[in-house]
């Protein structure tokens, strides 16, 4: 596997991080559009998403071997590995096994069509972060708020 992933550069990077935000994953081969059924998905680009910014932080890309649908369980494991923090994953489809191993990972499945594109997502993502977002994403914001609280309180915060 081939894995890129970038590194906080400048002090809105790291502050991205740190807001209300969320890494989502998106199975493309050409980081352009959803392309992919997500076990033999070639790679997986992965984004950090806030009300008013998206931005392209890692991309992974697995060998021939790592994408084969053969009926291989353990193949997911490393994929989902990948995914370890991300709130969705959109592909083109997506398997039972699949779907039970991401939702335990506390990552959503999301099927879209073939060819939808990223940067249309991620904008009607950032519309809905904005407004309402979908319970999936809710949720995943209000675990967020309640652990960063935590770590707070861990480290001796206090009112």
């Amino acid at each position: 596997m081939r894995h890129l992933k970038l590194v906080h550069c400048t002090e809105k990077d790291a502050a991205m991080s740190e807001q209300n935000s969320v890494k989502i994953a998106f199975a493309s081969s050409d980081r352009r559009v959803v392309d992919q059924h997500f076990g033999a998905a070639e790679a997986f680009c992965i984004y950090q998403l806030a009300e008013d910014d998206a931005r392209l932080i890692e991309v992974a890309e697995f060998h021939d071997s790592d994408v084969a649908m053969d009926g291989h369980e353990g193949k997911l494991a490393r994929k989902i590995e990948l995914l370890e923090g991300c709130a969705a994953v959109y592909c083109n489809a997506v398997g039972a096994s699949a779907i039970k191993q991401l939702l335990a990972a506390g990552i959503q499945p999301m099927k879209v069509e073939e060819g939808a594109l990223l940067d249309e997502l991620l904008c009607g993502l950032n519309q809905s972060l904005k407004n309402e977002p979908p319970a999936w994403l809710a949720k995943r914001l209000q675990n967020k708020a309640a652990d960063r609280f935590a770590a707070m309180e861990a480290e001796g915060w206090s009112e």
